[in-house]
C-alpha cells in the first residue's frame, strides 16, 4: 500500500510539478513545501526553549512602556512569555512564508507551518497551560478584500494542536490601519494607538487563565502590545497573555 501512495505521489509531482517555496526548486516526493536544503538550513529561532529571549523581551518592553504612559493602569504585570517560529529577514526567502499565507491564500502551506510551531511551543512548560487563542483581527474592508485572516489560519491550527478554544468574539479591529512595513517603531504604536477594541458582546465568552495571542510576525510588536492592552482591560491581571507568530523581525 506504502509503495502504491509513492508510485501515485510520483506521478501527481510529474504532473504536477511542486517547487520549493523559498527557493524554487522542483520537490522530490517526500519533501513537503521546502527542499532537504532549506529544510536543514530553516531559521528556527528555538524562543520556545527559554521564557526569556529577545521576542519576550522585546514584547514585555512595549507592555511596560504602555503602563507607564497609562499611570491608571495596575501596576503589577507578569512577564509575558513570546515564541515565533523563524526568523525573518526581509531579502531571506523564508519570507515567502507569512507572505505566501498573507497575500497569495497559500492556506496549505500555512497550516503546514503553523502545525510546526505548535509542535514546538505547547510542549514547553510556559506555554502548556496555554487555554485559549486570540488572533490578531483584521478589520472588516480588508477580511472581505482577502477573503480570510491570516492570523486566524494560524491560530486554528495552535488551538487544535492545544485542543483549546479559538476565540474570534472579543477583539474587533475598530478602524484600518496603514500597512507597517516601512513605519519607525513609534509610528507603528501610533499607526495602532486605538485600533483595537472588545466587541460589544463579550459577556459569554469563559474567563480564561492564560491566552496566546497569535499573529503572523512580530516586528516591533506594537500591533499585539495593542491587542494585548484590549484583553488586559478585560479579565485583568489574572489572566497571563502571551504571543507566537510566525515569524520574528530581528530588528523592528
Amino acid at each position: 500500500m506504502e509503495n502504491l501512495k509513492y508510485c501515485l505521489e510520483s506521478l501527481a509531482d510529474l504532473a504536477l510539478p511542486r517547487c520549493c517555496m523559498v527557493c524554487g526548486r522542483q520537490l522530490g516526493t517526500r519533501e513537503n513545501h521546502l527542499c532537504i536544503y532549506c529544510s536543514a538550513d530553516f531559521p528556527f529561532t528555538r524562543f520556545w526553549l527559554s521564557p526569556h529571549n529577545s521576542m519576550a523581551d522585546r514584547f514585555n518592553g512595549m507592555i511596560s512602556r504602555t503602563m507607564d504612559e497609562n499611570p491608571d493602569r495596575e501596576t503589577y504585570e507578569s512577564y509575558s512569555y513570546a515564541a515565533a517560529l523563524f526568523f525573518y529577514h526581509g531579502e531571506a526567502g523564508y519570507r515567502q512564508i507569512p507572505q505566501g499565507l498573507k497575500y497569495r491564500k497559500r492556506l496549505g502551506e500555512g497550516r503546514h507551518f503553523s502545525r510546526m510551531l505548535g509542535n514546538k511551543i505547547f510542549p514547553c512548560e510556559w506555554f502548556a497551560d496555554v487555554d485559549m487563542v486570540v488572533p490578531v483581527p483584521l478589520h472588516w474592508k480588508r477580511r472581505w478584500t482577502r477573503g480570510y485572516n491570516q492570523a486566524e489560519v494560524i491560530a486554528a491550527e495552535l488551538a487544535g494542536i492545544q485542543g483549546c478554544v479559538m476565540e474570534t468574539r472579543l477583539l474587533t479591529r475598530n478602524r484600518q490601519t496603514a500597512t507597517q512595513t516601512r513605519l519607525s517603531v513609534e509610528d507603528k504604536s501610533a499607526n495602532v494607538h486605538g485600533a483595537f477594541g472588545l466587541v460589544e458582546k463579550t459577556a459569554a465568552v469563559c474567563s480564561p487563565s492564560h491566552i496566546l495571542l497569535v499573529d503572523d510576525v512580530f516586528t516591533t510588536g506594537a500591533t499585539i502590545t495593542a491587542c494585548h492592552q484590549v484583553l488586559r482591560s478585560r479579565f485583568g491581571t489574572g489572566t497571563r497573555i502571551s504571543a507566537a507568530t510566525l515569524g520574528f523581525v530581528t530588528s523592528g
